[in-house]
This record gives structure tokens, C-alpha cells and sequence, in this order.
């Protein structure tokens, strides 16, 4: 049995065939971070146009990656939200279309449900099945999200971010610091090269909820401590480097960066971490989990990798590999395997939603 997957909730054109709900047969993504950069994150508009020229040619690569005719497919599959409104509707529209013409049923799934699954795929195929109930910490630029999952994928929102989202957080403090969009990913180049303990963060108690977070007051400190310093210049540095080379090697980002600038960034990865795991734990503690996953782009930072896998927590805790951490098609797909064996079809006049909810 397999399924075609389209995700354009964001700023990624995908689509993939999944075959089975664990063998990934094709997954082909169009990234818009060249279009995005110059404006230092994503513009919705800019988006939408850009998943309108996408859109067909990534179905027909990873339909042909994949050696999958339309009349091969058990269902299309397509994300409904949450997301930029413009640039889900590109998606599903498409998806509808290709449901009506091939007489296809049409599977709509939550984004955050298909990072979830992402991780539940990869489990499933490498025969380490994910133990129920499990804690889900799903992190993202746009999501910081803890979820039981029970069998038979059901969910309850234990927590989620207030305000900004981890990756959000990350992205905003390396723009401040010259280092462009997305800045998730330098940060944590970089941060091997600095003291996590030189510049102490903390954070608020949370009132009500103990388990939701708080980035905002974080991404402040870090601007209060570059204003208290003359680094103008240093950013300026920075800026100039991007701007001759869009995507700068480690050792050009060193050059240019200096000891206490490393320190900073090591010290704020070091704190975003201790953050997100202790949530995560206490959630698994309050729930009895039997297992965690960490999903969404943020999971592909290594130091958060390596501090979940050293915390000794006493279940095993899930990744999925790098490909199906970000924004992808592959776990879209892999969503829809138990709606569609559920009978949950959806009509054709199913709406793109925003704010969608999971739990």
C-alpha cells in the first residue's frame, strides 16, 4: 500500500511516497531558504508564490523517484495545518485536485501529528518500535509542543511554548548577532567553541501551567547583554560575510566571531536544552511514559542529541534522522497509514487551518 505525502505548511515544498507506513520510497523537498534569507525569516506571500512553482514539478519527481504511478496510490495525503494559511492552501488544493481526478481518498493531517509520526516511521523500520505511552517534545521554529501519545495515536497537550518557539528563539538571536536566517543551525556549529557556563541564563516560573515554556525573556537577555557591549562592528562583520558568501564554512564563521560572542552562543544553546529537556522529563515522570520522541527541526541540534542521550532518563528517547526532522513529506504520509485504515476521508471541501490543534 502506499501513499503520496504533500507538506507545504511553511516555507518547503514535499512530497513522498511512503509505502506501508515504514519504507520511504521517494522524499523530495524545494527549499525556499535562498528566497527567505535576504529578509532574515519567512515571508508569507513571497511563500505562497514559491509552492505555486514548486508544487508539480517536486509530485512529479517523487512520484518518479519512487517508480509510482497516481493509479499505484491507496490515498493522497496532505497537510490541513497548522501553518501559513497561503501556503497550505497551495498544497491542498493540489492534493484535492489529484484526489478528484484519480477518484482518490483524501487523508488530511496536522503537521505536528507528522512530526510525531516521522520519528514512529523510522522506529517501525528499523524494528526499535516507539513503547506507548510515550512523551512527544515537539520542537520546531514555529512549534514547542509536549504531547502523551497513548496507542492508537491519541494525544493530550501536557505543555507548549507561551510565546516564542525554541527554534524561533534560536533563529531571532542569531539575526541579532549577524549571523542571518536560519540561524538554528550556526548556532550549533558554534557552540562546541564556547563556555556554556560563562554567561548564566534563567528562566520564570511558570505560573498555571509548570510545564508550558517561555523563550521570550531568554531572547531578551541575550539583547541586553549585546547592548551592554560595543559589538557593532563585530555584528557588521558578520553581516558583510553573509552577504559575500550565503552559506559561510564553521572555520570563516570563527574567523569573524570572538571568544566571548562563543561563549554567549554555547551559554544560550546550553540553556534552551536544559529547558526543553527538563519539561520533557517531568512530563514523562507526571504521564509514566515508557519512551520520548523528540521531533521537529530543532531535534537536529547535536548538543540537544547528545544531552537527551546522556541524561540517563530510563526509557529510550526517539530521533528521527536529519532528512525527516525538518519540514518534510515523508511523515505526512506516514500519518495517514492508521487515518486511512481508521476510514478517516477527507471531503473535498476540507478547509486549510491556521491554528489547527492537535490535542
Amino acid at each position: 500500500m502506499r501513499i503520496l505525502g504533500i507538506e507545504s505548511s511553511c516555507d518547503e515544498t514535499a512530497a513522498s511516497v511512503v509505502e506501508d507506513g515504514k519504507m520511504v520510497l521517494s522524499s523530495v523537498v524545494a527549499s525556499q531558504m535562498t528566497t527567505h534569507g535576504k529578509y532574515g525569516g519567512v515571508v508569507p506571500e513571497l511563500a505562497s508564490r514559491e509552492h505555486l512553482r514548486a508544487i508539480v514539478p517536486v509530485v512529479r519527481e517523487a512520484l518518479g523517484q519512487a517508480g509510482t504511478r497516481l493509479g499505484d496510490l491507496a490515498a493522497i495525503a496532505a497537510t490541513v495545518g497548522p501553518g501559513l494559511v497561503g501556503s497550505l492552501l497551495v498544497g491542498l488544493t493540489y492534493a484535492k485536485s489529484l484526489s478528484f481526478a484519480r477518484g482518490l481518498p483524501l487523508i488530511a493531517v496536522n503537521h505536528i501529528e507528522g512530526h510525531i509520526h516521522a520519528v514512529i516511521l523510522e522506529a517501525r523500520r528499523a524494528e526499535t518500535p516507539v513503547e506507548f505511552p510515550a512523551l512527544a517534545l515537539v520542537v520546531s521554529g514555529g512549534h514547542t509542543h509536549l504531547f502523551e501519545v497513548l496507542e492508537g495515536f491519541h494525544y493530550r497537550l501536557l505543555g507548549k511554548t507561551r510565546d516564542d518557539a525554541a527554534g524561533e528563539a534560536f533563529d531571532k538571536v542569531a539575526k541579532l548577532l549577524g549571523f542571518g536566517y536560519p540561524g538554528g543551525p550556526v548556532v550549533d556549529r558554534l557552540a562546541p567553541y564556547g563556555d556554556g557556563s560563562a554567561v548564566r541564563f534563567t528562566f520564570a516560573k511558570m505560573k498555571g501551567n509548570a510545564l508550558d515554556f517561555s523563550f521570550s525573556g531568554l531572547k531578551t537577555a541575550v539583547l541586553r547583554w549585546v547592548e551592554a557591549r560595543d559589538m557593532e562592528s563585530e555584528i557588521e562583520t558578520r553581516r558583510a560575510l553573509r552577504r559575500e558568501r550565503s552559506v559561510p564554512m564553521t572555520e570563516e564563521w570563527l574567523a569573524v566571531t570572538p571568544r566571548p560572542t562563543l561563549d554567549l552562543l554555547a551559554s544560550f544553546q546550553r540553556a534552551v536544552i536544559k529547558e526543553l529537556l527538563t519539561r520533557a522529563a517531568a512530563s514523562a515522570e507526571s504521564m509514566d511514559a515508557r519512551s520520548m520522541i523528540i521531533s521537529g527541526g530543532v531535534a537536529c541540534n547535536s548538543g540537544l542529541r547528545g544531552a537527551a542521550r546522556s541524561a540517563g532518563l530510563g526509557y529510550p528517547v526517539h530521533f528521527p534522522s536529519p532528512g525527516l526532522s525538518t519540514d518534510n513529506a515523508a511523515m505526512i504520509a506516514a500519518a495517514a497509514f492508521p487515518k486511512l485504515a481508521r476510514g478517516e476521508v477527507a471531503s473535498l471541501d476540507i478547509a486549510a487551518q491556521a491554528n489547527l490543534s492537535l490535542a
